[in-house]
């Protein structure tokens, strides 16, 4: 045992080298062993922290998703509630009609949720400039709203039923003048009617006309005070015109002014013309009458609320002409700039 030792201990310098060769390499594989845990430990971090800040993104995501979803409910709630309403404030119905009510109603509905739920609009123009389609919509429900109350109050008195009366009845005699819309509208009454139902006529028609002009009146301010549609910082005319197609031909500006002003012109003429239309249609068909209060509702909210919106489109259209002409001069003006300064250097 002792020589073994011995002849261990009296080995040539060349093994005692290598053992000492191998025990830095031992010790060197350790410090590698090390860094090389560290390395996998910080990748383990580095990934752990991406998955912190990848986390996030998502759930927002999520929630992006979530209240677009909630949104689109919302607003085909408030479609078909609008829709559907005549027909539950209305004390009397007819069975089929209350079934072709709940068909609209849905479809409505449907369409609103379709359009709304999808990122980018396909039918409605303006969708992301606010309150360019919010006021049409409450113009409608305002008028649908404050008629059917109106219209509920004959059987049903109340006391906001009495009041909406008494303010429609005032706001009718004013509008109710010589060639005006609502004097023109009176027209489709048949001759010798009673004077109760003229009286009806008048109101319905006063409040629906002045609540069209209140909706033209604050989308102008709103273009005018609030510079509509640059009160967010941006506007993206191609997203907010879907039916409009850039590439049909002819300069894009002039097209939008074109269209602008057919669209103010048929607004101003409309409710002067679409009297003597339901007169012609009510002539043609005996069974149709304009009296019954639901018919009465839709065709008065009808005469107001569709001019009153291609107004406010042509408004828009003339706005967005505008915009696109001023950007084309800045432009320019920093192309001429840029190229006067080349030239002077």
């Amino acid at each position: 045992m002792y020589s073994r030792t011995r002849c261990f201990i009296n080995l040539p310098n060349r093994f005692c080298l290598f053992g000492s060769a191998l025990e830095a390499s031992g010790k060197k594989g350790q410090n590698l062993d090390k860094n090389e845990a560290g390395r996998h430990k910080e990748r383990a971090q580095v990934g752990t922290r991406e998955r912190h800040r990848t986390a996030p993104g998502q759930f927002e995501g999520k929630r992006v998703v979530v209240s677009q979803v909630l949104s689109a409910l919302l607003r085909a709630l408030m479609v078909a509630i609008t829709v559907a309403l005549p027909a539950l404030l209305l004390p009397t119905i007819a069975p089929d009609m209350a079934e072709l009510v709940l068909i609209v109603a849905v479809l409505a509905a449907l369409l609103t949720f379709i359009e709304y739920y999808g990122r980018y609009p396909s039918i409605v123009a303006f969708r992301f400039a606010p309150p360019f389609n919010r006021l049409k919509f409450a113009a409608v429900a305002l008028s649908v709203v404050a008629l059917s109350l109106i219209m509920r109050g004959k059987t049903d008195p109340n006391g906001l039923t009495q009041a909406l009366t008494v303010f429609a009845d005032g706001v009718g005699h004013v509008l109710d003048f010589p060639y005006s819309p609502v004097r023109l509208m009176l027209l489709v009454l048949p001759y010798g009617s009673d004077p109760a139902q003229v009286a009806d006529m008048r109101m319905v028609a006063g409040l629906c006309y002045a609540v069209s002009l209140a909706m033209v009146l604050v989308f102008v301010i709103h273009v005018r005070r609030f510079n509509w549609p640059m009160q967010r910082g941006t506007f993206n005319v191609w997203v907010n015109l879907p039916l409009f197609d850039p590439t049909s031909g002819g300069d894009v500006i002039e097209r939008l002014r074109r269209d602008g002003g057919i669209n103010i012109l048929l607004g101003i003429v409309l409710p002067f013309f679409m009297p003597l239309a339901v007169r012609a249609l009510l002539d043609l068909s005996a069974t149709i009458s304009v009296i019954e209060p639901h018919a009465l509702i839709w065709v008065m909210t009808a005469w107001a609320i569709l001019p009153a919106s291609l107004l406010m489109r042509g408004i828009a259209l003339l706005r967005v002409a505008s915009l696109i002409a001023a950007k084309r001069r800045r432009v320019h003006l920093g192309r001429q700039e840029a190229g006067e300064a080349l030239g002077g250097g």
